[in-house]
């Protein structure tokens, strides 16, 4: 495969970030060749956004700590066993990591040996399209054909499909994430049938990397189309014992808007929509507690409101909001949406609409104005205080003197001493 020896005018901004360009002039030199790796200089080539920053350097670890040091920058030993090294430098952070080679794999981690040949580097990578480098001077080297790939919207492995997989088998989901990203959300046929062929590797990864990969693709671009894709080859089964709804997912994209794009909602809408299912993304994908909490709260409302023929009237939208939040309704309303019923579309994007316009009731009585009528703190003045609640609702949430006062009157009549 040919080295193309390039400058592109698409990363002349990475070029010119100002850590960037320290990070070049602090590492190269004195012997040692620093580039620019991997998903950066994919993301500009791209026209995408580059959030993270990745350098490989023939420089050894301890080199890259020396000189760090001598310029006076804090780093934090990342992943040290395999040559990274994080770098703080303007409230930023770079990693940067000696070239190396594979010299053990078990699936899910691997030992390796420092090097300083970037084309064996970049042959050890997973996908052409991250075996891109590019020096300080703008010059891109592409080893494995990354460059036609990326302009083709293809992901495609480097080498045999299957043995980059036994490497690591994140790399299945790795595949899913990227193609939905850089592929329009078409899977490469060989990887696809390798993925298929390997899947039970799946099932030896850890929840948390499951996790981390599964949010990242949930918030790809062409996540629905990756979606349909791996639950028809039956790859969403080693990893959760639920049954996807990509379809479901689909409706839910077209639905929320850039402002609420949330990977965590979008994994509900492919996964849950009963509190069963909350419990098992859980402990299959180690939720934190308040995930587990957004979710269940959500699908535990959306439940109820599916049986509805029609969305909630504003009043008991602000029934709704007296003991949940907005963040509640509207995660519900959106998900209700997903799963109705097309001709019920604009009445769900109008109630959504109209729900974050209301403020938050809050019910204008409290133990103090029962006390004042004589009503002992206990079991009796939570029920009134419940029975004040239905009435103020039915009332229509009234908030004038007069009408709250006729209602404690009514519900909770002053008792002589």
């Amino acid at each position: 495969m040919p080295i193309h020896t390039t400058t592109r005018p698409e990363t002349t901004a990475l070029l010119a970030h100002k850590g960037v360009e320290r990070i070049f002039a602090i590492f190269n030199g004195a012997g040692e060749e620093t580039r620019i790796v991997g998903g950066s200089v994919r993301n500009a080539l791209a026209g995408q956004h580059v959030h993270e920053f990745d350098f490989a350097t023939t420089a050894l670890p301890e080199i890259i700590q020396a000189r760090a040091e001598a310029a006076g920058l804090k780093y934090i030993p990342t992943g040290i066993e395999h040559g990274t090294i994080t770098i703080l430098a303007g409230g930023e952070s770079f990693e940067i990591t000696t070239l190396r080679k594979d010299v053990e794999t078990d699936g899910r981690r691997a030992i390796v040996r420092f090097g300083r040949d970037f084309e064996e580097d970049a042959h050890r990578r997973d996908f052409t399209i991250n075996a891109l480098s590019m020096d300080q001077h703008g010059t891109l080297y592409d080893y494995t054909g990354g460059l036609a790939d990326l302009a083709a919207g293809r992901v495609r492995f480097i080498g045999a499909a299957r043995q980059r997989i036994r490497e690591d088998y994140l790399r299945i989901l790795r595949l899913f994430r990227f193609s939905a990203d850089f592929a329009g959300g078409r899977l490469d046929a060989e990887g696809l049938d390798a993925a298929i062929r390997e899947r039970e590797g799946l099932r030896r990864l850890s929840t948390e990397r499951i996790r981390a990969e599964l949010l990242k693709l949930m918030g790809g671009k062409r996540v629905a189309e990756v979606a349909y894709e791996i639950a028809e080859a039956g790859l969403f089964t080693p990893l959760l014992p639920l049954v996807p709804q990509p379809s479901r997912l689909n409706r839910f994209i077209t639905i929320e808007t850039e402002a609420t794009q949330d990977p965590l909602l979008r994994l509900a809408a492919l996964f849950t929509m009963v509190r069963e299912n909350v419990t098992a993304l859980r402990v299959h994908l180690s939720l934190s507690n308040a995930e587990t909490t957004r979710l269940d709260h959500a699908v535990t409302l959306a439940s109820s409101l599916h049986a509805l023929a029609e969305p909630p009237s504003e009043p008991a939208m602000r029934a709704l909001l007296l003991h949940r939040s907005h963040q509640t309704l509207d995660d519900a309303f959106v998900l209700t949406q997903a799963g109705a019923p097309a001709a019920l579309g604009a009445a769900w994007a109008s109630a959504r609409a109209r729900l974050r316009t209301l403020p938050k009731p809050k019910l204008p009585f409290s133990g103090a104005d029962l006390i004042a009528r004589g009503i002992s703190p206990g079991p009796g003045m939570g029920e009134a205080l419940q029975r004040l609640e239905k009435a103020w609702i039915a009332a229509g949430f009234p908030e004038d003197s007069e009408s709250l006062a006729a209602l404690l009157d009514r519900i909770a009549p002053a008792r002589r001493v």
